[in-house]
Order: C-alpha cells, then sequence, then structure tokens
C-alpha cells in the first residue's frame, strides 16, 4: 500500500516543479518578447539617426558644391571684369564674398538648428526607450511574483493534500488491522464466548442498577452462568448464557469459501444450535434456585433473523425447553423490563414511609388551618375596625369644612368624648 503513495506523490510534486517551470518560461518567453520589441526600436532609431545623417551629409555636400560654382562664377567674372577697372571690380568682389559669407553662415545656422533637433529627438527617445524598459522590466517582475506565488500556494495545497491521504491511509491501515483483529476473535471459539460476554455485561450494566445483576455467579450444580439477574420473588433469578455457536453461521454466509463447505455449515447450524439449546436448559434451570426458564443471548441481529426466519423448529423447542432466544434489542427490552420490576418492587417496600409523610403532611395542614382561621378573623377585626375609623375620619372632614365656610349654625354634631373613641376602639 506504501508504493502507490509515493508514486502518487512523486507524480504530484513532478507536476507543481512542472507548473513552475511552465510559468518561469512563460515569464521570460514575455521578456524575450519585449527584448525583440526593444530591438526593433532601436534599429528603427538607428535608421532614421543615419538617414538624418544623410541627409546632413548631402546636405554638406551640395553647399560644398555650391561653393565650388560660386567661386567658379566668381572666377568667370572676375576674368570678365579684368579689362573693366580695379576698383568695380574690388567692389563687386566685396560683395559677393560678403554674400558668400553670409550664405555660408545662413547654411551653418541651418545645420546647427537640425543637429540640435536630431540631438533632442534622440535625447527623447532614449528618455522614452528607458521608461518603457523601467515599465517592462516591472511587469516582468510583477508577473514572475505572482507567478512564483501562485505556484507557491499550489504546492502548499499539493503537500496538505498529501498529508491528508497519509493519515487517510494510516487510517486505513489501523481500520484493516482491527478489522482482521475481529475476524480473528469470532473464529476462535472462547474469544468468541468473550466478545459476546463483553457485549452482554455493556448492556447489562447500562440498563440496570448495580445491585440487581451478578457476572459470573456460581450455581449450586457448580455452573456459572455468564450473567444473573436478580429479580425480586416470585421470579427470583434468571441466567442468561453468552456463548453462541457462531462459526457455522460465519461459515455459510462467507462467500470466498467453496459452495459444497458452505452448504454442509448450512445443515450443521441448526444442529449446534439446538444442542446448546439442550445445554443452557440443562446447566441453568434449576428448581428451587432459579426461574423456570433462561435467556439465550445471540449477539447478533443477523444470526437472530435468520433463525426466525428459516429455522421455526428452532424457536419452537426452545419455548418447549423453556429457553428464551434475546439479540441485542430484545434484550434491551427485557432489562427495561426489569428495571420496571424493581422499581416498582421498591415503591412497595417504600409504601409505609410515604403514609408516614402524608400523615404527618395532614398534621402539619391542620396546624396551618388552624393558623389561617385565626389570622382570617384577626384581619376581618382589623377590616371593621378600619372601616370605623373610615367613617370618624369622613365625618372629621365634614366638619373641617363646614368651619372653613362659616357654617357653623344648624346641626352641628356633638363631640365625641375621649372615653367613648376609647370604647369603640376596644370593640
Amino acid at each position: 500500500m506504501a508504493s502507490p503513495f509515493l508514486v502518487v506523490l512523486a507524480v504530484l510534486c513532478l507536476l507543481g516543479l512542472g507548473l513552475i517551470f511552465v510559468q518561469g518560461w512563460m515569464s521570460l518567453r514575455d521578456l524575450r518578447i519585449l527584448e525583440d520589441q526593444l530591438e526593433q526600436r532601436s534599429r528603427e532609431t538607428e535608421v532614421e539617426t543615419e538617414q538624418q545623417r544623410r541627409e546632413a551629409q548631402a546636405s554638406s555636400e551640395a553647399l560644398h558644391r555650391l561653393e565650388l560654382r560660386i567661386e567658379g562664377r566668381l572666377g568667370q567674372i572676375q576674368r570678365q571684369l579684368g579689362a573693366e577697372g580695379g576698383e568695380a571690380r574690388e567692389r563687386l568682389l566685396r560683395r559677393l564674398h560678403e554674400g558668400l559669407h553670409s550664405v555660408r553662415g545662413e547654411l551653418q545656422a541651418t545645420l546647427d538648428r537640425g543637429s540640435q533637433q536630431i540631438d533632442r529627438r534622440m535625447a527623447q527617445l532614449v528618455e522614452t526607450t528607458d521608461q518603457r524598459l523601467r515599465r517592462i522590466s516591472g511587469k516582468v517582475e510583477e508577473r514572475l511574483s505572482e507567478g512564483f506565488e501562485k505556484t507557491n500556494a499550489t504546492f502548499t495545497k499539493v503537500m496538505m493534500q498529501l498529508a491528508r491521504m497519509d493519515e487517510a491511509q494510516k487510517r486505513l491501515q489501523e481500520l484493516s488491522s482491527n478489522v482482521v483483529s475481529l475476524q480473528e476473535v469470532l473464529a476462535d471459539r472462547k474469544s468468541l464466548g468473550a466478545f459476546g460476554e463483553v457485549q452482554l455485561e455493556a448492556l447489562v450494566e447500562n440498563m440496570l442498577p448495580p445491585n440487581s445483576y451478578a457476572f459470573q455467579p456460581t450455581l449450586r450444580n457448580g455452573r456459572r452462568p455468564d450473567c444473573a439477574l436478580l429479580l425480586p420473588e416470585p421470579t427470583g433469578t434468571i441466567c442468561i448464557d453468552a456463548k453462541f455457536p457462531l462459526g457455522d453461521f460465519q461459515r455459510f454466509t462467507n462467500p470466498e469459501l467453496p459452495e459444497v463447505e458452505r452448504r454442509a455449515a448450512r445443515k450443521r447450524f441448526p444442529v449446534a444450535v439446538k444442542g446448546h439449546i439442550d445445554d443452557v436448559a440443562e446447566k441453568y434451570i434449576l428448581d428451587g434456585e432459579t426461574w423456570s426458564g433462561a435467556f439465550m443471548f445471540i449477539p447478533s441481529e443477523a444470526v437472530f433473523a435468520e433463525i426466525h426466519a428459516r429455522h421455526p423448529e428452532l424457536v419452537t423447542h426452545a419455548q418447549q425447553r423453556r429457553i428464551f432466544l434475546a439479540s441485542p434489542s430484545t434484550l434491551m427490552a427485557v432489562c427495561t423490563t426489569a428495571a420496571t420490576v424493581l422499581k416498582d418492587r421498591a415503591t412497595r417496600d417504600q409504601v409505609h414511609v410515604i403514609q408516614d409523610c402524608l400523615g404527618a403532611l395532614g398534621s402539619q395542614f391542620d396546624r396551618f388551618h388552624e393558623h389561617l382561621q385565626g389570622l382570617s378573623k384577626n384581619i376581618r377585626i382589623a377590616s371593621e375596625k378600619a372601616n370605623k375609623a373610615e367613617r370618624e375620619a369622613e365625618r372629621i372632614r365634614h366638619r373641617f369644612r363646614q368651619i372653613e365656610g362659616v357654617e357653623l349654625d344648624g346641626d352641628e354634631p356633638t363631640p365625641i368624648r375621649i372615653e367613648e373613641r376609647a370604647s369603640q376602639a376596644d370593640t
């Protein structure tokens, strides 16, 4: 199982490295394209410079030819005017020389301006080229950094997936080892009995109180059932056996075994179950010590369904021998019933305590009723006194109003004496 995992790991690593190389190659290709564009632009600039240089050289050659023609013409004029007089000739020569100097100055100024323009254009071209190179290099570096970041993120994800695959492989190996160990347990008869006992103990411990069962108790015949339910009379002790023969069932349900062996195991299965029913009935049903029946625990719902669906004769034989077949789900129902019986017995045992508590509660309620009657009487008396005091306050308030309105004439109420008020308060 390790070699395919290493192959997958190597393939994923190669894919990550190939992705890195492809991104780097694409970035280098873009850089080469940009360099080719820059070289083409430089060649175009050199061609333009060479053309301008040729134009300047042609201008210089044209000027030189013009000077030669002017000098030749001056020579011809000098020769023609040689006979006309020296003074006129000198004036004409001066004018010609001055014109020639002015033409030379204008041509030189024109050439200087052309050269300055060429220099400025060259400087602008160089600056523009530098700016483009900086932008291109920045973009190339940005693309390379983005490509490397994406590659690193992809490689990190690949490593995380590989780590998860490694953990999953370890879990599969552990699960396969556990499955193998479980098969070994179920193959061995002693281990199979221990497996059923562990399942039975876990189920009983979860369903019943600790003092209502016992594991591996010793009976008077020296036998030791896997579990005994200690229920009150008339039920008494109920024995449970957990050593069900599963070997033949596993053989005829195993598709890897030959068909002949599977048929033989299917024939042996009901015989083994019937013999086990008889053994449980002989070992764990004792008059005067245990209940008149016993439970045979089947630690598999599939086996329980197989017996009831295909072998009803085994169910009938078990009922005749007072052996009750119990799967994990049916044994849960039995334990629930036993817990209900124990709870009912505990309730009956505590009936006198409940009656005593109810009697004490009745006496306490009688005392509370007497106090409540006295409190009601006091409240009624206080209410009557409060009503009288309210009427007296109303008469006093009415008298105050008469005094304020100067209504002293008429039927003036007789003042109440202190003795009468005291007697009224006492009543």
